[in-house]
């Protein structure tokens, strides 16, 4: 396996050479490498004891270097730049390499570091490569809620080697019944996952980003809050059985407030960006029931997430291109234009509502089950939840595609190969994962 690391190593610098279809393709044969290394030299063997990656950790890996591969080739607006090269080399792989280090640590202050490190690239990202003025107002907002909900944990991991004698995961399995500890260790994830009422800054971000910064956002940077509860939440098994009930609640009363919240948004990236807090939230109120349906089930939706809401950016971004505007008053009649996108809308927002066979529908499917199981009540906000799920995204979809065309777009084109293949690379992972839903078994 380190040969293939080597190997990674070396080519690296090859990205920065040659045209922009030699950097996808570079991109994309070091990702497979990766893949197909990690597959068939022993996953559930070898990677372990080399990297700390189970197969919570070999997902979110997996989707992180899929994602930022993905970010390339979306973002030839800023090839077209002269500041391309800093955009590789500081964001994209710095963002590679603090979330390789991120999920494949066992070490907790390491984890924390590599946590936090993640943020500095996106940070730039946004207000370098923004849209508006108001990016660095969202940038701020990113930094701040972040920040202000991690310096305490980075106390508690001193009050966690006090107890246990070690940051190592492997020891991180006694109970831990101080209240205090719970919420010092757990807002930061809280935040970033995020949950409702600490969801404000993802909307500014994810609106002021430019296409990458949305992607990597919505791909990314929310797992991380899902992975670290998931780590973390053995700690306090004593504890989360009396006190985990009100965040499932607020959960699920969130994701249904922000699934009318997106009924209300003429914005196509802040309807989309609301969308993943409501997804997010069933994620969370997964985690929180400490059960093995719940932890599978927040597997698969966040790696269902993270293909599917990604594509939806791309899709925003690719209109916004053309018409220089993401309103839905814009953006109207959209089917007549590039029928062919059109398709790829139906697709991914069939996706997002959870229709067969998209990976989502095998992460609500397992939510549900363990929700219920949790408490009976919870059915009535997962059953808000799935019916306005459909209901907003049926909302974009006709709005874009339907009606007549705004009478300012005199001319337009259409999209290029590049385009179709980014899409399709979104599609088409998300709905051949669910062939392998055995795995959620093997690892729970």
């Amino acid at each position: 396996m380190m040969k293939f690391l080597f190997g990674m190593v070396f080519m690296i610098p090859l990205t920065f050479l040659g045209s922009f279809w030699l950097n996808q393709f570079i991109w994309f044969i070091v990702t497979f490498l990766f893949i197909f290394n990690f597959s068939f030299s022993g996953l559930f063997s070898s990677i372990s004891y080399e990297f700390g990656g189970d197969l919570l950790s070999f997902m979110m890996l997996i989707l992180s270097f899929w994602i930022c591969s993905l970010m390339v080739l979306a973002s030839e607006k800023i090839y077209s730049l002269k500041n391309w090269f800093a955009f590789l080399l500081f964001v994209i792989l710095g963002l590679m390499l603090s979330l390789y280090l991120t999920f494949s640590s066992l070490n907790l202050f390491i984890f924390y570091i590599f946590f936090e490190v993640s943020l500095i690239p996106t940070l730039i990202l946004i207000v370098g490569w923004g849209y508006q003025p108001e990016r660095l107002q969202a940038g701020i907002y990113l930094l701040f809620y972040t920040l202000l909900a991690s310096l305490p944990m980075l106390i508690s991991l001193f009050y966690c080697y006090d107890s246990f004698y070690s940051l190592h995961y492997f020891y991180l399995t006694g109970m831990v019944d101080s209240l205090l500890i719970y919420f010092l260790i757990n807002m930061v994830f809280f935040v970033k996952i995020p949950m409702f009422f600490v969801h404000l800054w993802l909307p500014k971000a994810h609106v002021e980003a430019p296409v990458s910064g949305s992607m990597i956002l919505a791909g990314i940077m929310l797992k991380l809050g899902g992975y670290g509860m998931m780590r973390l939440m053995v700690m306090f098994q004593g504890i989360g059985i009396l006190i985990n009930v009100i965040f499932v609640g607020l959960s699920l009363v969130g994701g249904f407030y922000v699934s009318l919240i997106c009924l209300r948004q003429s914005d196509m990236k802040s309807l989309i960006a609301y969308s993943s807090v409501s997804h997010m939230g069933l994620v969370l109120a997964g985690v929180m029931t400490l059960n093995l349906w719940g932890l599978g089930g927040s597997l698969a939706m966040m790696v269902a997430h993270g293909l599917c809401s990604s594509g939806l950016f791309c899709l925003a971004n690719i209109s916004y291109e053309r018409l220089h505007s993401r309103s839905l008053y814009i953006n109207k009649g959209l089917i007549n234009m590039m029928p062919s996108l059109s398709m790829f809308w139906f697709l991914l927002l069939a996706s997002n509502m959870a229709a067969p066979p998209s990976m989502n529908l095998l992460g609500e499917i397992v939510l549900i089950n363990s929700l219920v199981g949790f408490s009976e009540m919870s059915m009535i906000f997962l059953m808000m939840i799935s019916f306005f799920s459909a209901v907003y995204s049926l909302f974009l979809y006709s709005f874009s595609q339907h009606g007549s065309l705004y009478s300012g777009c005199y001319s337009y084109f259409t999209c290029s190969t590049r385009e179709y293949l980014l899409l399709m690379l979104h599609w088409l992972p998300l709905n051949l994962l669910i062939l392998s839903g055995d795995l959620l078994v093997l690892w729970i």
